[in-house]
């Protein structure tokens, strides 16, 4: 039997993989740093063998899948090809895996992880279905009709994927560590477009979807009138966001998603186009409905008289929705941003988006820039930042404990680092203070 050895398992990307192939029959197991990701208890609790990086790991008749962020001189890689194994990386074996499979890509900026989620929960409970979402999560089946995936642009990966459709949430400019302008990240999704089979269901409310030409069916949808599938008459109810979906201009019927904010719903009419495209009855979409959310985006606790959230927003535009989410779902609770920027040449670029972006929070936190390994920049420093927002201050790990004086209040700690750390240390702090009671998850 083959075993797959994946190199970098506790990604997010090569864990969903992971139980993918676990679940499917194969053997899998993997390696990493020693540090402990949020995607390891998962692999853990299906017994898949995780080691830590060394060429001994390497062995003949293995396949190996290495993760994008490694290097063609990491110890395993080298010592892979050494032996002349079978190599693919992340994406190039995902390619090929989901050939299988009628698939679909869902791809954007913003929200590909959580529309992906959405998704495969509305499918999952209608049909056996494989699925592999951003926050480390996957699943196999064997009698799998549909693979849902993430396929994300950054350096053109989505490329290697020739899906049957793809949901197209939105085209911005982000990794300007790769992409020149947004008119590049364009080129991108317009290269993409030209590789789906059988549809695809864009955001038509996007200005650069709107010009996306596709060799098959294009189904647009929004909130504008113009759209083929559009949200209507939004009411936002202690249950998350009620809203009627029109198919053409013509009433079809009535979703509730316990999500708030516009980017939810929009995330939410995709799925639904795609279903009423693939002919799924209205009534077995209203799973939307106990769709219970994706690792790290708006990840909630209650601690005491405060909420605290755990989310990927990363870009400007992220922020602005998570801090939207905040304010409808929590209306008379003040807003506190703990943001750790993530890549100095993200933070360079949008250094004024972020402000402006951050100072929609009633008070903003800021922490250190997240040095990636793929970058280095000392020319930028977080005080950069920090000078752009009126009131702001620079949080360090061993004093997480001055947010305690936030009494009756949201914080938001944000971010694509390790920004976790800054919540876990806030965490074990308050487990000391028996004043504020135990931590409760949402």
């Amino acid at each position: 039997m083959t075993i797959y050895h994946f190199i970098g398992i506790k990604g997010t990307g090569m864990s969903a993989l992971a139980h993918i192939l676990h679940d499917s029959g194969e053997k899998v197991q993997g390696s990493d740093v020693d540090k402990h990701f949020f995607t390891q208890a998962a692999l853990d609790k299906k017994n898949i063998p995780i080691f830590s990086f060394s060429e001994n790991n390497i062995k003949d008749d293995y396949t190996v899948i290495a993760g994008n962020a490694f290097t063609e001189d990491h110890i395993e890689i080298k010592e892979a090809k050494k032996r002349g194994l079978t190599f693919y990386r992340y994406h190039e074996f995902l390619g090929e895996w989901l050939k299988q499979y009628t698939s679909i890509a869902v791809t954007g900026a913003h929200g590909k992880t959580s529309t992906t989620g959405l998704l495969a929960h509305v499918l999952n409970e209608a049909t056996p279905i494989s699925y592999l979402i951003g926050d480390g999560t996957g699943k196999g089946h064997i009698d799998s009709k549909y693979f849902v995936f993430e396929a994300c642009e950054y350096k053109r990966h989505f490329l290697r994927y020739r899906p049957d459709y793809a949901i197209m949430t939105n085209i911005d400019y982000d990794h300007p560590d790769y992409f020149t302008s947004v008119d590049d990240v364009f080129d991108a999704f317009q290269s993409m477009a030209n590789q789906v089979k059988k549809g695809i269901i864009a955001c038509g409310d996007d200005e650069y979807l709107q010009k996306i030409q596709g060799k098959v069916p294009v189904v647009y949808y929004g909130f504008n009138a113009v759209n083929d599938f559009q949200a209507q008459n939004v009411i936002e109810t202690k249950e998350g966001s009620q809203f009627d979906v029109y198919v053409r201009n013509t009433y079809y019927d009535t979703f509730t998603i316990p999500l708030y904010g516009n980017h939810h719903i929009l995330n939410a009419l995709s799925v639904i186009a795609f279903c009423h495209y693939e002919g799924m009855e209205a009534d077995k979409m209203k799973s939307i409905r106990s769709f219970k959310g994706v690792k790290r985006r708006f990840t909630e606790k209650i601690v005491g008289n405060q909420i605290l959230i755990d989310d990927y927003a990363h870009h400007p535009i992220e922020i602005k929705a998570t801090i939207e989410s905040a304010r409808k779902k929590y209306p008379d609770k003040p807003v506190i941003a703990i943001f750790q920027p993530h890549t100095f040449t993200r933070t360079k670029t949008f250094l004024h988006e972020f402000a402006e972006s951050l100072s929609l929070a009633d008070h903003v936190y800021l922490c250190d820039i997240f040095s990636s390994a793929r970058e280095a920049d000392g020319s930028l420093t977080i005080e950069d930042l920090k000078k752009l927002i009126s009131g702001s201050s620079v949080l360090d790990l061993s004093h997480t404990n001055i947010l305690r004086f936030f009494k009756n209040s949201v914080l938001i700690f944000m971010g694509a680092g390790d920004i976790q750390k800054f919540q876990a240390a806030y965490e074990d702090i308050l487990k000391q203070d028996d004043t504020l009671g135990r931590v409760e998850s949402v």
